[in-house]
């Protein structure tokens, strides 16, 4: 008897329990984006139960009828705006919605929109967060250029936007302005990076000598970046991050022990021993990024000349300034040399006890 009453109890209570699972569909959207030289259109499928959310609509399934959707496309409409954003070359898109339609099959409802373009585009950048109150909702994304699919994507809470380089001259030379920037920029806020090629300057010697030294890094770098950024050689960063930093270390304790004007100059080899290990390091960053597949060997040549750029301002900036004091005070340059040497060392033990512990 006791073993009928939990078995009744389970039979009256196991309703109750699937309702609340049930009332809440997979928490997924679904936009789909069709490039064409004169426009970028597409359609957007949304659960009834998330719209009727957002909207303060209390039966999800009454946005189900044409009439009650149609009356509500102007809030849903603003809601859209408000929270997804195409961006064309760096130019916002203005939507024109041209269609609302019920999918009662999937409990949802179907929005169709088409953007025109002035100019056939070369860059997308998507932006979606369409139900925040929902942290685990995602919007699944297909590109689709000339009606073919390029692309797949998720975009959610944790990740609100993507970029898309599309084929052609077009993508081709929105993909070589992105990456070129992408590389001066990182060489701009990499301190390690930073400190490690200052380290090599320390020492002095001609513009094209020094230009010549940091070539050789950015050939090192270059090497295993494009390795690493194939998927061919992919280190861990727990080991690539520690070596960085005694990269640096080495390079402040070589110039402690040799003095300037020495034969034993050896910092291209350094630079491009050690230009193999970065690599690796800025790997990480174009992994951030994303790779356009169609594009693999612009983006690469793109960001290691950006690289290449922001080390040669940084060589002709800090070889110019050493220079002049130099040529007036050799005594403090030399002083200023052995105390940043020592700098150099401390920061590149620092991060090294940092990044192993």
């Amino acid at each position: 008897m006791r073993l009928l009453r939990v078995l009744a109890l389970l039979i009256v209570c196991a309703p109750l329990a699937v309702a609340p699972a049930a009332a809440h569909p997979a928490p997924f959207s679904y936009l789909d984006l069709r490039i064409s030289p004169e426009t970028v259109s597409g359609t957007l499928v949304l659960h009834d139960f998330d719209v009727a959310h957002e909207l303060g609509i209390a039966t999800p399934d009454a946005l189900l009828d044409a009439e009650v959707l149609a009356r509500q496309s102007g809030r849903l409409e603003a809601l859209i705006r408000a929270r997804v954003t195409i961006a064309a070359d760096g130019r916002k898109l203005d939507w024109q919605f041209t269609g609302w339609r019920p999918l009662a099959e999937r409990s949802a409802v179907e929005v169709s929109w088409r953007a025109p373009l002035a100019a056939p585009v070369g860059h997308l950048t998507l932006t979606a967060v369409l139900f925040p109150y929902d942290p685990n909702h995602q919007t699944f994304v297909n590109v689709y250029e000339r009606g073919v699919l390029v692309r797949q994507d998720i975009l959610g809470a944790q990740r609100p936007a993507a970029d898309y380089y599309t084929g052609g001259r077009q993508g081709a030379i929105a993909v070589f302005k992105a990456f070129t920037a992408a590389g001066i920029h990182h060489i701009a806020i990499g301190p390690d990076h930073i400190l490690f090629i200052v380290g090599l300057l320390l020492l002095g010697g001609s513009i094209p000598r020094l230009l010549g030294i940091v070539s050789a890094f950015t050939l090192g770098h270059s090497i295993t970046l494009s390795l690493a950024a194939l998927n061919i050689v992919t280190p861990p960063a727990r080991v690539i991050e520690p070596a960085i930093a005694l990269s640096i270390v080495y390079v402040g304790a070589d110039n402690l022990l040799i003095a300037r004007g020495s034969a034993r100059d050896v910092r291209a080899w350094i630079a491009l021993f050690f230009g193999l290990v970065h690599g690796f390091g800025f790997a990480s960053v174009l992994r951030e990024i994303g790779l356009p597949a169609r594009a693999l060997a612009v983006s690469l040549f793109s960001f290691n000349l950006g690289v290449e750029i922001g080390q040669a301002i940084l060589v002709i900036v800090v070889a110019s300034l050493l220079a002049i004091l130099r040529a007036r005070s050799p005594k403090h340059a030399q002083r200023l040399v052995t105390a940043a040497s020592i700098v150099v060392v401390l920061a590149g033990g620092y991060w090294f006890v940092q990044r192993v512990w």
